[in-house]
């Protein structure tokens, strides 16, 4: 990922690679009932793109992000949470920006306007990936529990998650604060 004559990506600047390990329970509710288990989210809805490797590599979440609202019917204003992983630096602040931009909306995305713009005082409030690192087995089920948490402990109903991933894959979801 470094190209030392050329590059801008720098290990200061790249999510570092660590040990750690997540879990996410997923089930029907009923399940989780008859398992004496509250539930503590629920997955409304989620994404996943492929994007050319040529010039559309590490922005899955701005492809997959704008299906995923468009099918829910929602904006990013609907969103009490946001969290994003982060690859590296210049990759998501590269998604930010193609979210707000109504011309790589209109080009890429077919999109009539910009998806949005990400209001920074919801996204990636406990750190992301850039802070606490990126153990790749675990990344996308950490976003998930953080997602949850965060709806909980901030009192939030909707959190939106979204990732790039090798092979210019892209994948967002919509998570909701479950509701007894």
């Amino acid at each position: 990922a470094f190209d030392k004559k050329y590059g801008t990506l720098t290990a200061a600047n790249s999510s570092f690679l660590t040990d750690g390990a997540a879990a996410t329970l997923l089930m029907s509710e009923e399940k989780a009932k008859e398992l004496g288990l509250t539930p503590k989210a629920e997955v409304v809805d989620f994404e996943f793109t492929g994007q050319s490797l040529d010039n559309e590599l590490l922005m899955g979440p701005a492809f997959a992000v704008a299906r995923l609202l468009k099918r829910a019917n929602m904006t990013l204003e609907d969103f009490d949470v946001i969290e994003f992983h982060e690859a590296f630096a210049g990759q998501i602040l590269a998604n930010l920006k193609a979210m707000a931009s109504e011309e790589f909306s209109q080009k890429y995305l077919g999109r009539d306007g910009a998806v949005g713009e990400v209001n920074m005082d919801k996204f990636n409030l406990w750190g992301g990936s850039l802070s606490i690192g990126h153990p790749f087995g675990a990344t996308g089920s950490r976003l998930v529990n953080t997602a949850a948490n965060r709806l909980e402990i901030e009192d939030g109903k909707y959190a939106l998650l979204a990732a790039c991933a090798a092979g210019a894959q892209g994948h967002a979801m919509i998570v909701k604060r479950y509701e007894n």
